[in-house]
C-alpha cells in the first residue's frame, strides 16, 4: 500500500471512487455517504477531476493497495500559504480501517513540503459524525460558514444545507 500523487491516467478510478464513497447505494456500506442528503449518483465527474489535475497548485493524491487499485484519494489545493483538503474519500468497504487517517496525515506533509502552514476544508453542517472525526484529527472548526452550491452540479440538495469550515495549523 502507498500514497504518491495521482496522474491524468487515474482520473477514471478516481471518479468511480469518489462518487460511490458519496452517492448512491454503494455509498451507505461506509459511514461517510451523503445519500440521505443528497440526491443523485454523482459527486463528481472526469472533466471536473481533470481539471484539478490540470490546474496550478492543485494535486489528488492516491491510496492504492497491493494490487494497485486506488482505494483511497484526497484533493490538495494550494491557496496563499494554506492547502484547501477537499474530496477526501475511501471505498466504502475499506472505511474505519486507517487509509483516511494516512492520507490526512500524508496532506499534513504535503502541506509542509509547500511550505504552508495552514489546512482548511468544507464539511456540511449536520454531518455531525464527519465532523466529530476531524476534530479527533486536531482540526478545530472556525466560526465560518458557506452556502451550499445550488447549480446541482454534484447532486440535488434534499434540504438547506451549509458548510462549516475546519482548520489545522501546522
Amino acid at each position: 500500500m502507498s500514497i504518491q500523487q495521482a496522474t491524468l491516467h487515474d482520473v477514471s478510478a478516481i471518479e468511480a471512487l469518489l462518487n460511490s464513497a458519496y452517492r448512491g447505494d454503494s455509498s451507505r456500506k461506509g459511514w461517510t455517504s451523503e445519500a440521505d442528503l443528497i440526491s443523485g449518483e454523482k459527486r463528481t465527474n472526469q472533466s471536473e477531476i481533470e481539471n484539478l489535475l490540470n490546474t496550478a497548485g492543485s494535486v489528488f493524491l492516491k491510496f492504492t493497495d497491493q494490487n494497485n487499485q486506488i482505494i483511497g484519494c484526497v484533493n490538495l489545493q494550494t491557496i496563499d500559504k494554506s492547502i484547501y483538503l477537499g474530496m477526501l474519500s475511501v471505498a466504502p468497504n475499506l472505511q474505519a480501517q486507517g487509509v483516511g487517517k494516512q492520507l490526512l496525515q500524508a496532506a499534513e506533509q504535503y502541506a509542509k513540503t509547500e511550505n504552508c502552514n495552514r489546512i482548511y476544508m468544507t464539511v456540511i453542517s449536520i454531518r455531525h459524525e464527519l465532523i466529530n472525526w476531524y476534530l479527533r484529527n486536531n482540526y478545530v472548526l472556525t466560526n465560518q460558514t458557506k452556502p451550499f452550491p445550488t447549480d446541482n452540479s454534484s447532486g440535488t440538495p434534499n434540504q438547506v444545507l451549509e458548510f462549516v469550515v475546519l482548520e489545522k495549523i501546522i
